[in-house]
């Protein structure tokens, strides 16, 4: 059994912490303000991204040694147009460079919460994409989430988690314009 621990609990936070649930993992919720201790050997940030700097800030040295998950879609919310991560790059890499000791993944950014709920998109199974460059790490995630009834696919190394931030991008943008649902979005078919 894994134990998974959540910074955040807002909608995608609880999503994610169903599908650890639903496998037979643990879930442990820290807040993203306590000094509650983090006992998961996987860190979930379900956390809008200006809020990583500061949990780096306060919980570096804490997160060393762990699977830290970043679900993140480093988006302009001033105006909802672009993404803030370099063009070359994105948040999960910089996030990786601000936790040398940890091992980043960068995952769930691609998904909506209810259809992580549900397990489906459009009547697809509900796809998780991983990225990252710890093949033990990815494989780690994947247990847990596959053991929640939901798909999951190595996407590559953490390289490709610059395309991951697009796609999260796009659909963001496309359901904030209301031309796709919030149960909509990208299902991954095999």
């Amino acid at each position: 059994m894994t134990t998974v621990s959540i910074i955040g609990s807002g909608n995608m936070g609880s999503a994610i912490g169903g599908i650890v649930a639903a496998g037979g993992n643990t879930v442990e919720y820290v807040g993203r303000d306590t000094s509650d201790a983090i006992t998961g050997d996987i860190v979930v940030l379900a956390v809008p991204h200006p809020s990583l700097d500061d949990i780096v800030a306060k919980r570096g040295a804490e997160l060393a040694g762990k699977i830290v998950v970043d679900i993140t879609n480093p988006l302009n919310f001033e105006t909802f147009d672009s993404l803030v991560a370099p063009a070359d790059g994105s948040k999960a890499s910089e996030l990786q460079e601000a936790l040398p000791d940890s091992r980043v993944l960068k995952a769930f950014n691609t998904n909506f919460a209810s259809t992580l709920a549900a397990k489906t998109i459009g009547g697809q199974p509900t796809t998780v994409l991983i990225a990252g460059d710890d093949a033990l790490a990815k494989q780690a995630l994947v247990d847990v989430v596959r053991a929640g009834g939901i798909a999951a696919v190595d996407a590559g190394s953490l390289a490709r988690a610059r395309e991951l931030e697009s796609v999260g991008f796009l659909q963001l943008t496309l359901a904030v314009q209301e031309k796709i649902s919030w149960t909509g979005g990208v299902a991954l078919v095999a």
